[in-house]
């Protein structure tokens, strides 16, 4: 009979222990929601990274003890970014983001691996059942920024540090011009290309040489602030990008292009949570409230603040099309036609886009 007692109370522990929630192989039904995030540089206080980063404190902010997030910050593109990537997938993380363009293929690799995840290419172009990608419409910011940039030139020339010439950032120096040129004629961009995306010396030198070349402000489309730490520096004018920069450059900053993530991974990971998340494609702007304008420096004026924020609205609106050729044919800086006047760049041609548009110095490799 003792020997029964105990055989039961030993089997009672067993089945316990290996049905509760510390040792079973299943999450619990009200376990969170694991949401891994990977970063292509360190967070850093402002700049792409950083907005990405607003964007997981967003989800957390809304979803609360729904959701656990988690970060890998200053993960290289490549080989090592499979490794992180894999690695958050068998943690449990059922939601992953990887916001940079070199983490595609990695994230395609990995997800083949865990159909169970859910992965969100962020600047990728490649779908599968269970990666979906988004972008958002980072030129229609610059456009704005031009007007900007126009208004407050006193040189009519404009710098840009550009990382690479991808069709992202052709887009980014086509609408910086455009808008630029659209209130201020005599307007040129000279553009400098670094081929790297986050090395703040070499951002710095070349803002350093922009402004010996005559340039009064300067635009970037690299990773860090160190464009506008230059800015400062010397005294002259800069566009901040991804993030408002002011605390960097307070008396430089004209206006800053910021990039608004948290709508859109809360929404996702929303859909993970209530079982309605499929891949797809987004491609957002200034309408969805992924890209906005604002933040501007203390030495624009109320009247260059109000005609960039109208503007703003317009392309809300649909009114105004940073790749719309309104009153003659855009060219670019070789002379030939590129839009037509009257004609407009369908999503096909501005994801496409390989030239530099009339008025811009520098040249594209194709």
């Amino acid at each position: 009979m003792y020997k029964n007692l105990a055989g039961r109370a030993v089997l009672a522990w067993v089945t316990a222990c290996f049905l509760s929630p510390a040792f079973s192989q299943t999450p619990a039904p009200n376990a969170p929601l694991k949401i891994g995030f990977v970063y292509v540089t360190p967070v850093t206080d402002a700049g792409w990274v950083r907005q990405h980063e607003e964007g997981r404190k967003a989800v957390d902010a809304a979803l609360g003890a729904k959701v656990k997030t988690t970060f890998v910050e200053n993960v290289a593109e490549g080989a090592d970014a499979e490794r992180v990537i894999r690695d958050l997938a068998q943690q449990g993380n059922k939601l992953i983001f990887t916001p940079s363009f070199g983490y595609m293929e990695p994230t395609l690799k990995v997800a083949r691996d865990f159909p169970d995840v859910k992965f969100e290419s962020i600047t990728g172009y490649k779908q599968t059942p269970n990666v979906a990608t988004a972008n958002a419409r980072y030129y229609e910011g610059r456009y704005l920024a031009g007007i900007a940039a126009g208004r407050m030139t006193k040189t009519n020339v404009a710098g840009y540090v550009a990382g690479f010439p991808i069709p992202e950032v052709l887009q980014g120096i086509n609408a910086f011009a455009l808008g630029m040129r659209s209130v201020n004629p005599n307007a040129k961009v000279v553009v400098v290309w670094l081929n790297e995306w986050f090395d703040p010396p070499k951002e710095r030198d070349a803002a350093m040489a922009l402004f010996n070349q005559n340039a009064d402000v300067v635009a970037f489309h690299t990773g860090s602030t160190a464009v506008m730490a230059a800015a400062q520096e010397r005294g002259k004018m800069a566009i901040a990008y991804h993030s408002d920069m002011r605390k960097i450059a307070p008396d430089a900053q004209i206006v800053a292009v910021t990039h608004q993530w948290g709508g859109y991974y809360t929404q996702r990971a929303k859909a993970v949570l209530d079982g309605t998340w499929k891949s797809g494609n987004l491609w957002g702007g200034v309408k969805e409230g992924m890209i906005r304008v604002g933040d501007f420096g203390t030495k624009v004026p109320k009247a260059v603040q109000q005609e960039v924020l109208a503007r703003q609205q317009d392309i809300a609106a649909g009114k105004l099309q940073p790749f719309r050729a309104v009153a003659v044919d855009v060219r670019d800086n070789e002379g030939r036609v590129v839009i037509a006047k009257g004609a407009q760049l369908n999503d096909e041609q501005i994801l496409k886009m390989n030239w530099l548009v009339e008025g811009v110095q520098g040249r594209v490799t194709r």
